[in-house]
């Protein structure tokens, strides 16, 4: 019988999702460039519009410009500029690139897409919040102060058209990368093509990520050429390939046990769950060869493709919940197919080997239940074992939101020492 009530919740889901199936209204700035082709060099502005800020001394734009995805095809992706007044000084303006955490995967979770994006991070979750998303730059106003201009990408696929890879690491890194030629494209950092990136939890993934990534960041022919990243801050960045061991995709057995010990991880309560499945949802965007029913029952893919091409993060999760509740785990094939594609598509989506071209500093707390701290500290091992310079700060008490308002004051310092070309602490010598 609770199979069957099971079985009728999840069927009830999709009809209505069937039922209500009207495209996501997009303000008019997306909508245009929904239908614009990814055309021209990496970091080209396509289409800008100005918005106003409560920054002061600042003005701001939202921007669409052309990108790349892991698999190096074209995308567009969008996202929010701010910048001093006036003209670059002589020397021209440091770049400070934002890597925004999960906000979801449909067309309208693009943070520059809220009302008065140009302002401070601003958290659905903490006291203060204003809207049902995460939206913002941390340390907007102290930047600006400082005389740099900021970027804040909000990733391929949430506004610029195409499905959103979501937690594919060099998709969105890409994404950040691009960003900074961008915003160096528009005249506004001047001469200058010195950048910082800083990012959390998907975005602190995006971070590390584009940090080992030095032939994309070397590229020629883009729209603004020769950018140097000179520091790096993730907080809480997300990376598979620390509980996933590198041949776990050589035999199906191990392959089958990852998945299911992944599954089980991530699905100890419906948030949880929402983001593994949303990953899930996205990777055969990338993939090909997957398909989401390889990993879930043909009625389960069903509400779970109508809920992640429809909602964002929150209200996905609060979807699931509500229309599953405790019976979502149900939805899981008890026994995945392709297992050993998926595992390798996860390792491939996970952060490059390279040594990061930078000095890295990593922010985790070890409260923090979303993102486990074994990534942030496997993710400093491994590149302190290559060479990396990585120092691993732990908040105590602190959980997976309550990490950027934590971090803050010391990131912001750390990122006005590498630009005022103080040396970063050898973090895998301390």
């Amino acid at each position: 019988m609770k199979k069957l009530f099971i079985g009728a919740v999840v069927a009830a889901a999709c009809f209505a999702a069937q039922a209500q199936s009207a495209e996501i209204a997009l303000p008019p700035f997306y909508q245009k460039v929904g239908q614009m082709k990814p055309t021209g060099p990496l970091g080209k502005v396509i289409a800008k519009e100005k918005i106003a800020t409560q920054i002061p001394g600042a003005e701001a734009w939202r921007i669409a410009y052309i990108s790349s995805d892991i698999n190096e095809r074209p995308t567009i992706s969008t996202g929010l500029v701010i910048a001093p007044k006036g003209k670059a000084p002589k020397g021209g303006r440091p770049i400070v690139a934002w890597s925004h955490g999960t906000t979801g995967t449909a067309q309208n979770c693009g943070p520059s897409q809220v009302q008065d994006p140009a302002q401070e991070l601003n958290q659905y979750f903490l006291i203060g919040g204003t809207s049902w998303t995460d939206f913002g730059v941390p340390s907007a106003n102290e930047f600006i102060k400082q005389g740099y201009v900021l970027v804040a990408t909000d990733y391929q696929g949430l506004g610029g058209g195409g499905k959103h890879q979501y937690v594919i690491s060099p998709t969105q890194a890409r994404d950040l990368i691009n960003s900074i030629r961008a915003v160096g494209s528009m005249g506004l950092s001047g001469s200058n093509k010195k950048a910082a990136i800083y990012g959390w939890s998907q975005g602190g993934a995006s971070v590390v990520a584009a940090a080992s990534m030095p032939s994309y960041i070397n590229k020629k022919q883009t729209a603004f050429d020769g950018i140097e990243i000179i520091g790096a801050v993730a907080m809480a960045p997300l990376d598979l390939s620390v509980v996933i061991p590198a041949n776990s995709a050589n035999d199906d057995a191990t392959a089958n046990k990852i998945l299911q010990d992944l599954q089980t991880q991530f699905s100890n309560n419906p948030f949880n769950f929402a983001h593994m499945s949303m990953n899930f949802w996205a990777m055969p965007a990338a993939f090909p060869d997957l398909k989401l029913t390889d990993l879930y029952t043909p009625q389960g893919a069903q509400a779970l493709d109508a809920i992640f091409s429809k909602k964002c993060m929150h209200a996905g999760a609060d979807t699931i919940n509500f229309n599953m509740g405790d019976t979502y785990k149900s939805t899981i094939n008890p026994q995945p197919q392709n297992a050993r594609g998926w595992v390798k598509a996860m390792l491939a989506s996970s952060i490059p080997a390279d040594k990061p071209v930078a000095p890295v500093i990593v922010y985790w707390g070890d409260k923090d239940t979303t993102v486990p701290p074994i990534m942030s500290q496997g993710y400093q091992k491994a590149k302190c074992a290559i060479g990396g310079n990585v120092q691993s700060v732990p908040l105590p008490g602190k959980n997976h939101f309550t990490n950027p308002p934590t971090a803050q004051p010391m990131f912001t310092q750390w990122i006005k020492d590498r630009f005022d070309g103080k040396p970063a602490i050898d973090g895998c010598k301390s």
